[in-house]
Parts: structure tokens; C-alpha cells; sequence
């Protein structure tokens, strides 16, 4: 079998990644959009936990997975994506997806402002993505200071696991996103060790990536990245 583990972001929530989490399990692959810790929906539970315990709740699952999958692929969005390269360089996954991640970011507050802009413009028809939208812009105003110095301690902190990556990464980013600095892609690509590295610019595309314009092409990426591993074997430990 294989496993597919999506994480989401800083605050965020598996809707931030569900599109294309939904896309991928239409393969019969094990699908895991865990929540990370403190992201229950209720900004208090933040003051409780440390940026250690998101990384741990992402470790966990991909834990398990190692033990039931004879691959694993690991995709991160936004600070997601900043675990994603810690557990890539410490568990020996198969391939590394990178979707906006949040090297240089402009307002860890302002994510919330705008992914509730996007849901509100693109999916108001809909009961849940209005709940949605309601939560992030409760979330701007409520997410405790100590998160996001956690956050920006993630981000400081796992920065420097960047020389250490070698599996094959694909790295996307928006070409829009006024949250995340698209310079972050071009520094991964530079920084990261992988012989097999890919990296794409979705021009109109924002930071809420799997939910914008330019959904069908970040699909059809991910899938091309994905698809090249399906006949390869899964390196042993002691490579």
C-alpha cells in the first residue's frame, strides 16, 4: 500500500489541504490529514502546547504509516511544510511535497485574514466552508502572542534541516502569495541536497494553493511528481 500524509498549517486545519487530499485518495492510497496539536478549533487550546508538540503529532502518524506502507509520500502546506522537512530528514519517506512553505513569511496573523477571503469568494454556496470562513476570522483576532512566537520559532528552528534533505522533493508555490514570499521556493530548491528536485511557480495562485485557480494544475504537478515513484522500490535503511 501507499501512504500519503498531508499536514496542514499554522492555526489551519485539514481544509486546508482536504482538495487535494480528496484528489489523491481516489488511488486507494492510505490518505492522513492529521490535526495538529492545539488546532481543535479553539484558539485556548494553542496556549497549551509548543511548536514540538505540532511536529510530534505529524511524527506520530507518519510513524504508523511506516509500519503499514510500502510508500510514503509526505506533503506539507505552509508551516506544514516546514515539518514536512524535519520528518524528511529524519524517516525515510519516498518523496517530499512542498506547498507554500513558510520560509519567508510576511504576518503570521494575516494568514487567517486572507484564507478567510478566499473561502468567502470562492465557496460561500456551501454550509461548511462558511463555517470555514467564520473560524479563521476568529482566528485573527484570537490566536494567543505565545503561537505565533512558537510559530516563528518552527520556522527558524527547521530552516536550518534544509542542507540535510536528499529524497526527491517537488516544490510549488503561489506566484500571489502575499502571506508566504514566493523567494521561498527558489531558497528550497537552493538549499536542499536532493539529485531529484522540481520547482513550479502557479502564478495567480495565492496562499490558500489547494483552494485556488489554479487547483487543476497543482493536481496535475503532484500527480506527474507522485507517479514517478510507482515503480520504484522503497530505499532500505541502509542506504
Amino acid at each position: 500500500m501507499i501512504g500519503c500524509l498531508l499536514i496542514h498549517g499554522f492555526t489551519g486545519s485539514p481544509y486546508e489541504v482536504e482538495p487535494l487530499a480528496s484528489h489523491l485518495s481516489r488511488r486507494g492510497w492510505r490518505i492522513e490529514t492529521p490535526v495538529l496539536a492545539g488546532h481543535d478549533g479553539d484558539s485556548r487550546s494553542l496556549r497549551d502546547v509548543t511548536w514540538h508538540d505540532w511536529v510530534r503529532s505529524a511524527e506520530e502518524v507518519l510513524q504508523d504509516m511506516l509500519l503499514t506502507c510500502q510508500k510514503v509520500y509526505v506533503i506539507g502546506f505552509s508551516m506544514g511544510g516546514m515539518i514536512a522537512t524535519y520528518l524528511a530528514t529524519r524517516y525515510n519517506i519516498d518523496r517530499l511535497v512542498l506547498l507554500n512553505a513558510s520560509i519567508f513569511y510576511i504576518n503570521p496573523r494575516q494568514l487567517f485574514r486572507d484564507a478567510a477571503a478566499i473561502i468567502k469568494k470562492h465557496f460561500t454556496s456551501e454550509t461548511d466552508t462558511r463555517e470555514a470562513y467564520r473560524r479563521y476570522l476568529k482566528k485573527a483576532a484570537t490566536t494567543p502572542p505565545r503561537a505565533v512566537i512558537h510559530f516563528r520559532h518552527l520556522v527558524k528552528v527547521l530552516r536550518q534541516e534544509l542542507p540535510r534533505i536528499t529524497v526527491p522533493t517537488l516544490i510549488v508555490q503561489g506566484g500571489q502569495d502575499d502571506l508566504v514570499e514566493p523567494r521561498s521556493a527558489s531558497y528550497i530548491y537552493n538549499q536542499i541536497r536532493s539529485a531529484e528536485k522540481y520547482v513550479h511557480i502557479l502564478p495567480e495562485s495565492k496562499h490558500m494553493i489547494c483552494h485556488d485557480c489554479e487547483q487543476a494544475q497543482l493536481f496535475v504537478l503532484v500527480d506527474q511528481f507522485l507517479s514517478d515513484c510507482s515503480a520504484t522500490t522503497r530505499r532500505s535503511d541502509a542506504d
